[in-house]
């Protein structure tokens, strides 16, 4: 099932299903849901690393693993609007800092597996 935003760039843009991207050659709107969709897709692509990394850090951490998941998503959120501008640099403003919650929550995971062998 498809995101909200997605859906209602299809209906917008004129892309049916199940048409993942839209041709130029068909569609003069192409490029800018291309941009929805593809950033919809990549969030989909981050979720499961993104959850097993708080699940895992969070049994150490769980305060710290909350406040960075908070993080990740808000950065998200930012993230998939910038990109769905149609520039896919302004996905990159607030967005980036996303990878550092990442970082955060892969040593916090990384600390509560040290800390079962120890």
């Amino acid at each position: 099932m498809e995101g909200c935003q997605v859906g209602k760039a299809r209906k917008r843009f004129k892309v049916p299903y199940p048409t993942l991207y839209a041709l130029e050659s068909e569609n003069k709107d192409a490029k800018l849901f291309n941009c929805v969709q593809r950033g919809h897709q990549h969030s989909l692509e981050m979720m499961p690393t993104f959850f097993m990394l708080m699940r895992l850090g969070g049994l150490r951490h769980p305060c710290t693993c909350a406040m960075l998941g908070v993080l990740y998503t808000v950065t998200r959120f930012f993230y998939f609007k910038g990109y769905s501008t149609g520039d896919p640099q302004k996905r990159q403003t607030i967005g980036k800092y996303g990878h550092l919650a990442l970082l955060g929550l892969t040593v916090s995971t990384i600390s509560f597996g040290v800390s079962l062998l120890l």
